[in-house]
């Protein structure tokens, strides 16, 4: 029993001194001094596991990274194609007819005639269709369709010739001002005079014209405008007979015409027109366009057997054909 007392009585004592220990652990400078202790070479944590009394420190959650800046791409723009060239609208003319054609909406002056195929003919003012009288419009039509591809083509190829010839500075009228004539330049002179009158000195290449003081700018144009078809219509007169005689052929009359671009046309009357601005070519340049409407009055068309009629007088007409379509791009812009 005695044993059994003194066993309670230790224990007891124990616990207090148990307690009494833990208490002075419990303060943080203590705390702090026993946190590791060494043991030899080796050292230990004494709280490594204390869950209670260490609080792991907060983790903040990583924002995700900032996407890379980058520079916008600015990609040029391209230019816009020049519209098509459309027929010029008139007060007493038909009205104009319209063909959507993949893409662009086509219109076209139609004109009936004696002929017996229906021809195209495009320039500056656009397609012109001429169809006999016998076929219908839903014809005309289908047969556009067939040639829109070439139509398209050159429908552009005449856009695109008119905007350049647009933005190509006009002539300025003053003394010494050149102007194109035969395929190569002459000079302007001025002078005052009571009246208008133009004269050629053809060995210095001079054009002279007379205003009076009071004169514009607009009446000095047309004076040389009138010299320029004056002198075409009797070098175009020339060579229309030379070539026609080549030919074997006759023709009825010879008219001017001041198409933007067409240089020439035959009618089964045998009338022949010519534009008056082919003065400012070269004489081969010439001779070809008048070798061309002379053989339309044996072929009305322009099929291999026309070409050939052609060649027969003028072998070299190709290279002339894309002489002229050349020079005629490069013409200074004289009467706007």
């Amino acid at each position: 029993m005695d044993r059994i007392r003194n066993a309670r009585h230790f224990a007891s004592r124990l616990q207090r001194w148990l307690d009494g220990i833990s208490a002075v652990i419990q303060e943080p400078t203590l705390r702090q001094q026993l946190k590791t202790i060494k043991v030899g070479d080796r050292q230990l944590d004494l709280f490594a596991h204390d869950v209670s009394t260490s609080t792991p420190p907060a983790v903040r959650p990583t924002a995700p990274p900032a996407p890379p800046v980058v520079a916008p791409v600015i990609v040029p723009s391209l230019p816009s194609p020049p519209p098509l060239p459309s027929p010029p609208r008139t007060a007493d003319g038909p009205p104009l007819r319209q063909l959507q054609l993949g893409s662009h909406l086509v219109e076209f002056a139609l004109r009936r005639s004696t002929r017996r195929s229906i021809g195209f003919m495009i320039d500056d003012n656009g397609l012109r269709v001429t169809a006999p009288k016998r076929v219908t419009l839903a014809e005309i039509d289908n047969a556009i369709r067939a040639k829109q591809g070439w139509i398209l083509s050159k429908l552009r190829e005449r856009g695109e010739r008119k905007v350049e010839r647009q933005q190509r500075p006009p002539v300025a009228w003053i003394e010494g001002a050149v102007l194109p004539y035969l395929g190569g330049e002459i000079t302007l002179r001025l002078h005052q005079a009571p009246r208008h009158r133009a004269s050629f000195q053809r060995d210095t290449n001079e054009l002279h014209v007379w205003v009076t003081p009071a004169g514009t700018e607009a009446q000095l144009k047309e004076k040389v405008k009138a010299w320029y078809q004056h002198e075409a219509r009797q070098l175009f007169e020339a060579r229309l007979d030379l070539y026609a005689a080549k030919l074997g052929v006759g023709y009825d009359s010879l008219s001017l015409s001041s198409a933007g671009t067409r240089w020439g046309s035959c009618t089964v009357q045998r009338k022949i027109r010519l534009n008056w601005r082919l003065i400012h070519f070269a004489l081969p340049l010439i001779d070809y366009v008048v070798a061309h409407e002379l053989s339309h009055l044996l072929e009305m068309n322009h099929s291999p057997r026309f070409w050939a009629t052609v060649e027969s007088i003028y072998p070299d007409y190709d290279g002339a054909k894309q002489a002229l379509r050349k020079r005629s791009q490069e013409l200074p812009v004289l009467f706007a």
